[in-house]
């Protein structure tokens, strides 16, 4: 049991203590480790943007939503008010001496020359 945990111990040393970075194998693929390390960075960093304009999208699309809602409402509320029935009720409320025209319109047109 005391052999083992020696050597864990050593191995433990020999990682973190950085003496496996000076070996021959780290040394030759320096580069490869940077530009792999670098590679990782830059998907990370991009898929956290992706991640960021989804939401923003998602958020975008809901507002779009309630916005879409609140027009028709908006609409729909105008459409009851501007009704003849309506307007003749406010008319009347408002206490306005207006009458309906009972006579159809008609057109005076210009005589051709």
């Amino acid at each position: 049991m005391k052999v083992k945990i020696d050597s864990v111990r050593k191995s433990f040393v020999h990682v973190f203590g950085g003496n496996v970075l000076t070996e021959n194998f780290f040394v030759r693929n320096l580069t490869f480790i940077v530009v792999l390390v670098i590679i990782m960075i830059l998907f990370i960093s991009h898929r956290y943007t992706v991640l960021q304009r989804i939401a923003e999208m998602e958020r975008l699309k809901v507002e779009l939503k309630d916005a879409k809602y609140e027009s028709l409402t908006i609409s729909s509320d105008l459409t009851e008010a501007s009704r003849q029935g309506q307007i003749e009720k406010r008319v009347e409320e408002s206490g306005l001496e207006l009458k309906i025209n009972n006579q159809p319109v008609y057109r005076i047109q210009k005589g051709k020359k």
